[in-house]
């Protein structure tokens, strides 16, 4: 932890706080200081489908008769491991973990409910923000959230009109009251690289555009406006939808009022991704934080530090593709493993007054 000292010792309170010490080094003296801790991340669950063949869905793949043999046992066992990933997130300094989560490759509700129902994470009562999405393989983005510490006031889907009358996930739109502060929310799945990257460039553009132009609205209303897009964007931090339409700087005392802050870039920057491919890793799963969350005029939350979640047994430990993340699936060959990315996470503090 940079500046932050977490001392050994818990202090439970009404929500979840720790109390850190700030080292002041020049003066080799530390001052007592508390906070409250938030954490909130972002999820690619990677194809949680359930068994069952939908009509209208392009899901035969993932049936007990179709390609993957996807069958009850698969389904169940994804289910558990996934749990086990969600449980973990940002429990190094709040003992409830994640508060909100957004997810990405998610068939429909079904399947997050069963998750949710995991005797790793039920304790938490995790409340779910879901729309259908007109994807054609079926799969959408959802939020989850404990209700003890965010209140969802609106939500609603974003669509992403492509052209050709081509289709791709909503963007999730959520606002609520987070510990009793505004907060809105942006859970993203762009359209894939497919048919490669410069090709499908302008369809991950028009969902960047529509992301901020809704941000934009929001800061206009609200300078001040605490706003976090999260997602799987298909391009990393230095792409033209990152850097030049949603101009989300990679460092904080570069961002101005209305701007925004990738704070995913560093690790970019520094050879670290959330999936390999080719030999290669990017950072598709990003956070990016307006300037209200980096300079709180009102107070109250702001943000601290981000982290990936790429623990040793969530990659691959052996063969041409060691140090990957550990997928479900290698081709048609079920791998048993927990996704093909890696989940990301940011906290935010807020100092509590003496």
């Amino acid at each position: 932890m940079s500046n932050f000292v977490r001392t050994i010792q818990f202090f439970p309170m009404k929500r979840y706080c720790w109390l850190l010490l700030v080292a002041v080094l020049p003066l080799l003296s530390q001052a007592q200081r508390s906070f409250q801790i938030g954490c909130i991340g972002f999820y690619n669950l990677e194809n949680l489908f359930d068994t069952l063949d939908a009509p209208n869905v392009q899901d035969e793949e993932f049936t007990p008769r179709g390609g993957y043999r996807y069958n009850t046992e698969i389904y169940v066992d994804k289910l558990g491991k996934l749990a086990r990933v969600i449980s973990e997130l940002g429990t190094d300094l709040t003992p409830d973990g994640v508060s909100i989560l957004g997810v990405a490759e998610l068939e429909n509700r079904k399947p997050l409910e069963d998750l949710l129902q995991d005797p790793k994470i039920k304790s938490r009562n995790y409340q779910i923000v879901h729309y259908e999405s007109p994807d054609e393989r079926g799969i959408d983005v959802a939020l989850i959230y404990q209700p003890k510490y965010f209140k969802v006031t609106a939500s609603r889907p974003v669509p992403v009109p492509l052209p050709h009358n081509d289709f791709t996930r909503d963007i999730l739109f959520v606002s609520g009251l987070y510990d009793g502060e505004p907060l809105h929310l942006l859970v993203n799945h762009w359209p894939s690289r497919s048919g490669g990257e410069a090709a499908s460039q302008p369809l991950r553009n028009l969902a960047a555009t529509i992301c901020k132009d809704l941000i934009d609205s929001l800061q206009q209303a609200d300078p001040n406006a605490k706003i976090i897009l999260m997602g799987d964007l298909n391009d990393d931090p230095t792409s033209p939808s990152v850097r030049q339409i949603l101009n989300a700087k990679g460092k904080k005392e570069q961002v101005e009022p209305g701007g925004l802050y990738n704070t995913m870039y560093d690790f970019y920057k520094k050879g670290i991704g959330t999936l390999a491919y080719q030999d290669a890793w990017n950072l598709f799963d990003q956070i990016i934080i307006s300037h209200g969350l980096i300079n709180p005029k009102t107070g109250g939350y702001q943000f601290y530090q981000a982290q990936i979640h790429n623990k040793a047994y969530l990659c691959q430990q052996t063969g041409q593709f060691k140090g990957y993340p550990l997928r479900t699936f290698v081709g048609t060959n079920y791998l048993g493993g927990y996704s093909d990315h890696f989940a990301t996470y940011i906290y935010l503090i807020k100092e509590l007054k003496p």
